[in-house]
């Protein structure tokens, strides 16, 4: 029986690795200037021109309740693909893109609760490393993907 496999971009936040299912994400940004929207939720940074299109930028790490990001030289901006539109994830850094076998993919644990489990898609055992599958449609509530839409627009 053959085993399958899951492509998967694996990036940083802090100190913490995370993936991305690669048909999730459009394209991965050097770090440019965000333009600031006035009155905007804390995680959303503001927006950048991509592809002749306005598209949100959220910091990530305050998106999970972690100290704000400081950009630095390896920081990026991964342009996430979803049906209500693109939007931009600042991230520490992009280690490598990997062929996950499907065994080592497991579901979140239950202690995992809450909002956060909305958004984690699966654990990934890699030797000794776990990497968190983050689902990026879902980083976003529908709410709030619908008030970004008001904001931008």
């Amino acid at each position: 029986m053959e085993s399958s496999e899951e492509k998967v971009v694996v990036f940083n936040i802090g100190d913490e690795e995370y993936a991305a299912e690669i048909n999730q994400v459009e394209r991965i940004l050097e770090f440019e200037k965000i333009t600031r929207i006035p009155d905007a939720p804390e995680f959303l940074k503001g927006v950048i021109n991509y592809q002749d299109k306005i598209v949100p930028v959220i910091d990530l790490k305050v998106r999970f309740n972690l100290p704000e990001t400081s950009i630095k030289e390896e920081s990026k901006i991964i342009i996430a693909k979803h049906d209500e539109g693109d939007v931009g994830l600042i991230i520490d850094g992009v280690s490598q893109v990997l062929d996950v076998p499907s065994e080592s993919i497991t579901p979140p644990p239950d202690i995992i609760a809450g909002i956060v489990k909305e958004y984690i898609k699966a654990i990934i055992k890699l030797d000794k490393r776990i990497v968190i599958l983050l689902d990026l449609g879902r980083i976003l509530s529908f709410n709030e993907r619908k008030e970004l839409n008001k904001i931008v627009s």
